[in-house]
């Protein structure tokens, strides 16, 4: 589990290719690195991955960490090229303040940027989803005004959504803007998304007590919602 709170940028510094999917080095990670071992995970633009290798000291600090194809496919990490930065936080300790939102650092989708417009000294994103397809539906129940986002692993707010364009925004303050990669990516590039997991367990347990499944409570709250709009109707 993460937080959504990037804590250090990384630099691409290796890729590895092969049959099943390639290996990524990422320099310049002492900061990260002090309690690292071998088989911890840490989020790498939002995808949680596996440390196969490490050294705290050479190169700055690096780690390595294998990505299968089909992670590749799912994320940007597969455009990422050498002398990219990424994004980087360790998974959250049980002692530690949680200050963002509950992230699992599994990507749901990547989404492209149609528009950063400066506002003062924040700027506003916009980005636009993917068509959704049959093994990929829409995540736009999923994204409401002042909920929460990960974008490339970093947790935001979002600040509008227009679901007729397939789009979302976010206004990112100068803080942020110099703790993550978000801002240094052209118009056209791909972020990876995760959307609230909250939204995706309240939508099911729902979608179990319509269909007969599901808690007794929840079932007659669900009853009791659909009752009272019919009256509101005048229906019964």
């Amino acid at each position: 589990m993460f937080t959504g709170l990037i804590e250090h940028l990384g630099t691409v510094s290796a890729i590895e290719h092969d049959s099943g999917g390639c290996t990524l080095t990422i320099a310049d990670s002492a900061p990260i690195l002090d309690d690292c071992h071998t088989g911890d995970s840490i989020a790498v633009n939002g995808a949680c991955l596996t440390v196969t290798e490490f050294d705290k000291t050479e190169k700055g600090g690096w780690f390595k960490v294998w990505l299968a194809n089909e992670t590749l496919e799912r994320t940007d990490l597969g455009e990422r090229k050498v002398g990219d930065q990424v994004n980087l936080e360790r998974a959250m300790g049980a002692h530690v303040r949680f200050g963002g939102h509950f992230v699992q650092a599994h990507v749901d989708t990547t989404a492209v940027i149609i528009s950063k417009q400066p506002d003062g000294d924040s700027v506003r994103i916009q980005f636009q989803l993917p068509p959704p397809q049959p093994s990929r539906p829409s995540l736009l129940p999923y994204i409401i005004t002042k909920g929460y986002i990960a974008i490339d692993g970093t947790s935001l707010t979002i600040t509008n959504v227009d679901d007729e364009q397939r789009s979302f925004s976010v206004m990112l303050i100068t803080h942020t803007q110099d703790k993550i990669t978000l801002p240094k990516k052209p118009l056209g590039a791909k972020v990876n998304i995760e959307v609230d997991m909250v939204g995706k367990f309240v939508e099911k347990s729902v979608s179990a007590a319509l269909s007969g499944g599901g808690s007794d409570a929840l079932k007659a709250t669900v009853e009791k919602i659909v009752e009272d709009t019919l009256k509101k109707k005048g229906i019964i």
